[in-house]
């Protein structure tokens, strides 16, 4: 058996939990702190619950929210300048992954030489890191929890991943009031995302008992929930296990690492800049079903997971069911099936480049199947 690790953040869960950001920042020695996050948080009134709890517990604090909902390596600049203008020796992220992966590019950067691009790729950071603190906005991101971050390249159009252990947050803060203020196209996005977790975890071929009991949780908990938290912001019951879901999918990537969806996604979005949720969405199906020979016994009890009884299937068909499920999951909170027609369409040349980048992909080391660059093009074309 091989030694196996896992590391997850100190963890806060539950209703009204956001107002304990002041407490946890004065617990990990901030003074002052850098408050990234988004314009959507801003509008939506959830940095007005935050300030006062830093005022209670006497922590200054400086925000910063100039990003786009796929981070640039130049915004990672500004931010990383004005945190270090501010003088401030802390950070805490409110939002999805977006604010969540400038947070520790920031805290790459404000603690190492060189630029974000000199990071990409796996322990690349070798000096410590300001205390992190995440408050995730979308129950789907999982940035909150994982050692990756996740940065375009805006030259080069594509993503950059960064992937560390000394990137795992020190304390996630899981709010599930924050999303009743998430509309239903972000919220069915972020939930199919912590789907792709979960299953890209539980087919990883660094999986292992822990990372299994919370994919298989994870697995059941959105299948269950996430047709009716897109339907209404104010159930809360689906919001509470939409959180927990997120939380669990994404506690199972981070630590068995997910395959070849991931990687694909990444490429997806930093040449178009599509939602990541969305990409993933799209791409889930098409890799299960790519990976199905590796995977059938995994994809069985996936099947089972969702909801599906054995009844008389044998287990290749049981299997065959996993892969459908998710698509008539999809289909239910108004995911497209294919790219165009979610209204983008790729030439067959960056196709070409979508497939090149993404065998190159670190994500795609824990894939279930081997995929070279004309494997990954035949599912590109298919998801297209």
């Amino acid at each position: 058996m091989l030694v196996q690790q896992f590391r997850i953040p100190e963890i806060i869960f539950g209703r009204g939990s956001i107002k304990q950001v002041g407490f946890c920042a004065q617990r990990v020695g901030a003074e002052k702190i850098f408050l990234i996050t988004d314009r959507g948080i801003l509008q939506a009134g959830w940095i007005d619950v935050v300030l006062p709890c830093l005022k209670k517990e006497g922590i200054a604090y400086e925000i910063w929210h100039n990003l786009t909902p796929n981070p640039k390596d130049y915004e990672v600049e500004e931010a990383t300048r004005i945190y270090l203008e501010s003088n401030c020796d802390a950070i805490v992220a409110v939002g999805g992954g977006s604010p969540i992966d400038v947070a520790k590019a920031v805290a790459i950067m404000a603690t190492h030489q060189g630029s974000i691009h000199d990071y990409e790729g796996v322990d690349k950071i070798s000096n410590p890191l300001p205390p992190m603190i995440m408050v995730p906005s979308t129950a789907g991101s999982g940035a909150d929890i994982t050692q990756f971050a996740v940065i375009v390249d805006s030259l080069r159009q594509v993503k950059m991943i960064m992937m560390s252990k000394s990137l795992v947050p020190d304390i996630s803060i899981t709010d599930p009031l924050v999303l009743t203020t998430k509309d239903p196209q972000l919220t069915a996005n972020s939930g199919m995302d912590a789907l792709a977790h979960a299953i890209e975890a539980y087919v990883s071929v660094a999986a292992n008992f822990l990372t299994d009991s919370y994919a298989l949780t994870a697995i059941r908990l959105i299948s269950a929930y996430l047709g009716k938290s897109v339907a209404s912001k104010t159930n809360l019951e689906a919001k509470d296990a939409m959180a927990k879901a997120s939380l669990l999918g994404a506690i199972a990537a981070s630590n068995a690492l997910i395959g070849a969806v991931h990687a694909m996604a990444h490429q997806v979005g930093g040449k178009f800049d599509l939602p990541h949720g969305m990409a993933n969405a799209i791409l889930l199906p098409h890799v299960m079903e790519y990976n199905y020979p590796a995977c059938i016994e995994r994809f069985a009890e996936i099947a089972e997971a969702m909801g599906e009884p054995p009844g008389n299937k044998n287990l290749r068909q049981r299997a065959k069911v996993a892969i459908e499920s998710v698509r008539i999951l999809a289909r239910e909170v108004g995911i497209d099936e294919n790219f165009s027609k979610a209204g983008y369409s790729f030439s067959e040349e960056n196709n070409l480049v979508l497939s090149t980048n993404a065998s190159k992909d670190s994500c795609l080391i824990t894939n279930p199947r081997d995929a070279g660059t004309n494997d990954i093009y035949e599912i590109f074309r298919r998801a297209f």
